[in-house]
């Protein structure tokens, strides 16, 4: 397994309601958050 996105937030609530509508989308949305932020799908936790 790799963490290929991620998103910051101070708010747990937000943090929450976030996952929960990413959640619902259909995995083609998914990869297309994924390649703006990563278009490598690198791992991201790599030296954590």
């Amino acid at each position: 397994n790799k963490l290929v996105y991620f998103e910051e937030t101070q708010d747990v609530t937000a943090a929450i309601a976030r996952e929960k509508e990413i959640k619902k989308w259909r995995r083609e949305k998914k990869n297309q958050l994924v390649n703006r932020m990563n278009p490598n799908w690198q791992d991201l936790s790599s030296g954590w």
